[in-house]
Order: C-alpha cells, then sequence, then structure tokens
C-alpha cells in the first residue's frame, strides 16, 4: 500500500513512517518544503492545500498529522489563530486537493484529539459523547468537520481522538521527566482530574489499524482502556523513576504561568475509553500506566 503522511518529522509521524516502511509499505511523506533531488515524496502548502504534481492519484490512504504545537508558548491570540489554521483550514485544504484527485485515497486518517470533549469531571466519555466547551473543543469539532467533504466524494475517513501521547521523545511526558527525575514532580490541582493517556507504540497501532480496517469510519479514541487521575499518573510516574512526588503545582501557580493553557490542558479532566477500537479488535500492548511508562522509559 502506498500511504501519503502530512507531519512526518513530528513525534508521531516519524513513528509511523519507521512502523509502515518494516510493514512493507511505500510512505509518502507530504512535506512543505522543496522536495530534494531523488526523494520520495511531494512537496504540499497546507495554506493553498496544493500538492505538487499529483497527477491522477498520490497513494492508496492518507494520514494527515500536521499541526501546530499547543503545549509550546503561551496561548497569545496569534497562537491559537496558528493553532486554529494549522488544524482546520490546513485539513479543509487538503480534503479539497484530495477530493478533486480523478482517483482519491480509498481512506483519510485524520489526527483530531480528546480536547474535543472539554473538561468533564468524572463523566465517562466514549465516541458517542457530545463535545464540550472551550477553545480546544470548539477546534476539534472544527477539525473534524474539515474532513467532512472527503466523505461525500467515496473517502472513507477516520478521525482519530488522540489522548496524552507517552513518550520520551517529545509531548507531555518529556516536559514532566526532569522535575520527576529531580524530585519536584507533584500533583498538579487537586489532582482529581482524569488523564486519558496512550502509549506511543499503540497509537502507531492504532493508525495502523483505522488505515487497514475497513468498518472503521468516523470518530476513533485513541487512548488507553485504562485512565487514570492526575494524583495517580503523579505516584506512578514517582515509582517508575524512584523518585519522591512531592511538591505540588496549585492551580492559581498553573494558571499564572499558564494562563489559559493550564485549564485546557493541565487542570482538564478527560474520562475518555477507547469503545471503537476495543469493538473493532485492536489490542493494546500496553494497556496499563506502569507497563507502558516502564516500557518507553526502558525501566
Amino acid at each position: 500500500m502506498i500511504v501519503a503522511v502530512t507531519g512526518s518529522s513530528g513525534l508521531l509521524g516519524s513513528a509511523l513512517v519507521s512502523s509502515l516502511g518494516a510493514g512493507g509499505h511505500r510512505v509518502l511523506p507530504l512535506v512543505r518544503r522543496e522536495v530534494r533531488p531523488g526523494e520520495d515524496a511531494l512537496r504540499w502548502d497546507p495554506v493553498s492545500g496544493a500538492i505538487a504534481s499529483p497527477g491522477p492519484a498520490i497513494a492508496d490512504a492518507v494520514v494527515h498529522l500536521a499541526g501546530e504545537s499547543i503545549a509550546d508558548g503561551r496561548w497569545t491570540a496569534v497562537k491559537k489563530q496558528r493553532i486554529r489554521e494549522s488544524r482546520v483550514d490546513a485539513t479543509r485544504r487538503l480534503t479539497d486537493t484530495l477530493t478533486r484527485l480523478a482517483k482519491p485515497p480509498a481512506v483519510l486518517v485524520c489526527a483530531s484529539a480528546i480536547g474535543y470533549y472539554g473538561s468533564r469531571g468524572d463523566e465517562v466519555l466514549s465516541e458517542e459523547s457530545r463535545p464540550g466547551a472551550g477553545f480546544l473543543a470548539d477546534v476539534g469539532r472544527e477539525w473534524e468537520s474539515a474532513s467532512a467533504a472527503a466523505i461525500v466524494r467515496g473517502i472513507r475517513v477516520v478521525n482519530v481522538r488522540i489522548g496524552i501521547v507517552l513518550s520520551p521523545a517529545g509531548g507531555a511526558l518529556a516536559k514532566m521527566l526532569t522535575p520527576f527525575r529531580l524530585g519536584l514532580g507533584g500533583v498538579i490541582g487537586g489532582g482529581a482530574q482524569w488523564m486519558s493517556w496512550i502509549a506511543l507504540d499503540d497509537v502507531i497501532g492504532a493508525l495502523r489499524h483505522a488505515l487497514g480496517t475497513d468498518a472503521l469510519r468516523g470518530s476513533v479514541n485513541a487512548v488507553a482502556p485504562a485512565p487514570v487521575t492526575n494524583a495517580e499518573f503523579t505516584r506512578t510516574l514517582g515509582r517508575v523513576l524512584r523518585r519522591p512526588t512531592l511538591v505540588p503545582m496549585p492551580a492559581f501557580a498553573a494558571r499564572l504561568a499558564l494562563g489559559e493553557m493550564a485549564d485546557e490542558l493541565l487542570l482538564s479532566s478527560q474520562r475518555v475509553l477507547p469503545a471503537r477500537l476495543l469493538a473493532s479488535g485492536f489490542a493494546f500492548r500496553y494497556p496499563t500506566l506502569e507497563g507502558a511508562l516502564r516500557h518507553e522509559l526502558g525501566r
């Protein structure tokens, strides 16, 4: 199978490219820079949606992972606009380009996020749950809607709502490691907020499962089946690292340091379950938090 991938140099994209290549698939990165001579890639402009010289077809499947990081830098008005444009507008334009091809891909797997649900306390959330409120929830709803035109064209679309990805190479866990290793880790806010996490290997497995499972379409939660509270996450990470976790970050301090981002990322509570993945036969390699952390951290 030929799979085109946007965001191929990011944490998820690079791991997916390696996994697909190892599985015998041809991977075609869609890159924003000029393609180097002899490179098996196509130039993609997320502003216009244009793909350089695509011909009647580009790939059997497309995985769209590109997007502005939500965790780097404070959420100024400009930053929030970049987050929205890099997800909603870029997805809409890419979808428009794919639907105009004489031979469009059979499947489009688009990244989404569990931010779609907003902060919901102890409520158990599945793909059937209503969208939430807040900036990330609004972006998530628009982000998924941006790929809807592909469905009309007959493309199978899967919107993968990704949780907190566990990897020391990037994302939330990478940012936590230094303070936790120094013995400065602790609960955030009251610690009762739910964290829906997933090991990097299982995210990649879920993306590949979405590519190859014809029955999957629409929203799919890419989270482990055992969400935990922030307090439990903190205790487990401290145990794996063999470090104390006695330095809490009060909610007011998080808000002072990060502003709106603190409420949406650190203090938000999302108890999400992977109902559709499980129903479609997906088997998690790392279903428990401690096992996932020990695998990712080599402990």
